[in-house]
């Protein structure tokens, strides 16, 4: 039987309830982590996972997808609470309260780019960024993993790591043969069951939830539900100055993380989610962190995986999780950390073994160079840096690469007609960067003195290309010849020198569209009138 990493299946009340359990159990260790990360205490990073999940959960627009507190949003959140706490009196953790106040401001944001429908924008992310994107954040999770193989800041050595890479392989093993036997639970949840019960009834020595957080000088995750405040922070100028860049980068990587989740999801489950709705619930939701002392955060897709890959495919199954989350810190605390770090650690390498991109080596030296090139660029830019950086830098390279490709393909075929007229009829995209190839294929000195050139077969596509063409006609006229320009759309013509004496109008066969200028309302306004 071939295994299958994702079940294209629809899911059910049953899968949804299971897959959040199973979410629920491997966000304590995330949530804490993360936390750590920022520098604040555990429970604001636990309370911001339930309060991320259960609100996108309830209102995103992704059902399936898991948020919560995230590593790229806590490496901002570090400066942001160090800087803030140098801000305020010795030990009055003013750091925090300006984190909760740049969360507000930053789900703001989120929140009107989505009533702006700025999410459509993620569709302009080529196919080789994506490639980089999940490659990048595969080997990032990997890589955050290893982190718990460690106690008191050091390694694990002897029995003690033997026992842990023994444990994590039979997790990974029970969730790679399981399903083969069976696919009516999530084979996740029970090897975190199956490994938990042997640790605690078999008496292993071996590292727990409980021990993970003491060794970040926490003490656990019991706590209370969390309480509405309003951030104490000088509201001024001053502040504003300080929290606004924190919270124009946090809003631009949640949403670039989550949007990124959301289509990646989209595409291992075959169905579509809606980014502006998703959008606008992870700034709710930030929103809400910021009043009840929560971390915030974005689209987690390690757990957004772990979900799908456990059977969850509808908004109960983020519910769960969310509400699961908050059971543990409210009342299984005790239970929930006695869990074994190395359970949850074989979950996520499962995880990072179904995210990471293993096509990448089957097309390396079949797709081009270029797109080879920002695969490996993103990868590693999201592994150095952050994955806000690694995407912006994979789309620019991309788009920089197309530019460059569409300016080679400007072309001229050129004759001479029976009354010695010269024609040149132009092929390919007229734009910024092809006009320098298009003035090399007319010899305006040379030329007879009368010209015609036919756009049929070509496009304008912006005012560079506009002024490319005013400025040859410009050279033609100051040689006394006579230039004809033929089958330019309408709004081209008006934006041409002199066009009525050197455009040839034909309505039944001009093209219709329109230049990608500044006044490209005012053109439209013109046609329609």
């Amino acid at each position: 039987m071939k295994f299958s990493f994702i079940d294209k299946n629809q899911g059910s009340i049953k899968d949804d309830v299971l897959s959040g359990l199973t979410v629920a159990l491997a966000l304590v260790p995330e949530a804490v982590a993360f936390a750590f990360v920022a520098g604040i205490s555990p429970i604001v990073g636990l309370y911001g996972a339930f309060m991320m999940g259960l609100i996108t959960a309830l209102f995103g627009g992704r059902p399936g997808m898991i948020s919560g507190a995230t590593g790229a949003l806590a490496v901002v959140m570090v400066h942001l609470v160090k800087e803030g706490n140098t801000m305020g009196p010795a030990g009055a953790e003013t750091g925090l309260q300006y984190l909760f106040a740049t969360l507000i401001l930053a789900g703001v944001l989120q929140a009107l780019a989505g009533y702006f429908k700025l999410g459509k924008f993620v569709r302009m992310i080529p196919h080789p960024v994506m490639m980089g994107f999940v490659n990048g954040l595969a080997i990032v999770i990997f890589t955050s993993q290893i982190g718990m193989f460690k106690t008191g800041g050091e390694f694990l050595e002897g029995m003690p790591l033997y026992t842990m890479l023994g444990l994590v392989a039979l997790t990974m093993a029970i969730m790679i043969f399981l399903p083969m036997l069976t696919k009516k639970v999530p084979a996740a949840l029970i090897a975190i069951i199956v490994v938990s019960c042997i640790v605690i009834f078999g008496g292993v020595e071996t590292e727990t939830v409980l021990s993970f957080i003491k060794s970040g000088g926490g003490t656990g995750i019991k706590a209370g539900l969390p309480t509405f405040s309003i951030p104490v922070i000088n509201l001024s100028l001053e502040t504003l100055y300080f929290i606004f860049p924190y919270a124009v980068i946090l809003a631009a990587i949640g949403l670039i993380e989550s949007l990124m989740t959301l289509t990646l999801i989209d595409e291992l489950t075959e169905t579509r989610g809606n980014a502006n709705k998703e959008s606008m619930a992870q700034g709710l939701a930030n929103i809400v962190n910021g009043f009840f002392g929560g971390m915030g955060g974005c689209a987690m897709i390690g757990q957004s995986i772990i979900n799908i890959k456990s059977g969850g495919r509808g908004r109960l199954s983020g519910i769960v999780a969310a509400l699961a989350l908050l059971a543990f810190v409210l009342f299984g605390s005790t239970y929930i950390e006695m869990v074994p770090i190395a359970a949850l650690v074989g979950v996520m390498f499962m995880v990072v073994i179904g995210t990471f991109a293993w096509s990448t080596f089957k097309v390396w030296n079949k797709i081009p160079v270029a797109d080879l090139v920002v695969i490996g660029l993103v990868t590693v830019l999201t592994v150095i840096f952050d994955l806000a950086v690694a995407v912006m830098a994979g789309v620019v390279v991309s788009a920089l690469v197309f530019a460059w490709e569409n300016a080679m393909r400007i072309r001229a075929r050129k004759h001479i007609d029976a009354h010695g007229v010269k024609h040149y009829e132009i092929f390919g995209p007229l734009f910024f960067g092809s006009t320098t190839l298009f003035n090399t294929k007319f010899d305006v000195a040379e030329d007879p003195n009368e010209v015609i050139i036919d756009f049929k077969e070509s496009k304008v596509m912006d005012q560079s290309a506009i002024e490319a063409i005013n400025k040859l006609a410009e050279k033609y006229q100051k040689l006394g010849k006579n230039i004809h320009l033929r089958h330019l759309s309408s709004d081209c013509i008006a934006l041409i020198k002199k066009a009525e004496k050197i455009c040839d109008v034909n309505v039944l066969e001009d093209p219709d569209y329109f230049v990608a200028i500044d006044n490209y309302n005012t053109m439209l306004s013109k046609k329609n009138n």
